[in-house]
């Protein structure tokens, strides 16, 4: 067990033939911390997600997990690690029943090795096990929804289901990638408890979001990314007050006010 930090990124880049996306990104995550990312469109969030997953390989610089390199690592084995990640664009098992969208990740090596789950390793009790956590995550247990077709839920419902998915995999570290983007103000005062949870049960959460005044009730730091580079780091009116901030928002759809 490293004594450093949970996750680690070093300098950071990534380049799209001449195109720089991140260039030279480096910031921590600590257990039990919600870091919020936010910043113009453009500026790199996804990219950044999607190096620090595995979906895209930097160009240069570092990932370090628990003082260990996975800088560059495919993208299952960095789940089977504890570093799990929501879809701005839900990737749902269309076809499956929501409840069955859970049954894949409990059978895999990182939930097995990690244990806590009840039921063994029986289909049906794994499946009992989905429903429980989709319960967690306020999906209501008595009625259909827990067993409808994952492709025919509403927005809300398979935010949710995102989360539950790598909730699935007892992870310590979630990157969250516009998870409130699309929901109203209720589904997010729905969601906003249950991420909570998660940091007091020793997560890490990384979020992404334009959503930046249900972020800035949740995290508690703010990173801030324009044109691929960190130009502003700390707790909300550190944010809110730095004049680059309101510069690289200058124009943008969403401003930070």
């Amino acid at each position: 067990m490293s004594a450093g930090p949970l996750l680690e990124v070093r300098d950071l880049s990534k380049r799209f033939g001449g195109v720089r996306a991140l260039d030279g990104v480096s910031f921590r995550a600590d257990t039990g911390e919600i870091l919020g990312v936010i910043g113009p469109n453009g500026s790199g969030k996804t990219t950044l997600v999607n190096c620090i997953t595995g979906f895209a390989k930097p160009t240069d610089g570092r990932v370090l997990y628990r003082g260990r390199e996975i800088t560059g690592r495919p993208a299952h084995r960095i789940a089977d690690l504890g570093i799990t990640r929501t879809f701005q664009i839900m990737r749902p098992f269309h076809s499956l029943p929501a409840y069955q969208n859970l049954v894949i990740p409990l059978l895999s090596s990182r939930a097995r090795r990690s244990g806590g789950w009840r039921g063994g390793g029986r289909h049906g009790d794994r499946s009992t096990v989905s429903v429980d956590l989709l319960e967690e995550l306020a999906f209501e247990r008595d009625s259909r929804v827990p067993y409808q077709i994952a492709g025919t839920l509403p927005t809300g419902y398979l935010k949710r289901l995102e989360l539950a998915r790598c909730i699935a995999l007892r992870p310590e570290v979630i990157l969250c990638d516009e998870i409130f983007s699309g929901l109203s103000s209720s589904e997010t005062a729905s969601l906003s408890p249950l991420i909570e949870r998660l940091r007091d049960r020793g997560v890490a959460l990384i979020m992404i979001e334009h959503r930046l005044r249900e972020l800035f009730r949740l995290a508690d730091r703010v990173l801030v990314l324009s044109q691929g580079r960190i130009v502003a780091e700390g707790d909300r009116n550190t944010v809110l007050e730095d004049p680059t901030v309101r510069e690289a928002y200058l124009g943008s759809e969403r401003g930070p006010a």
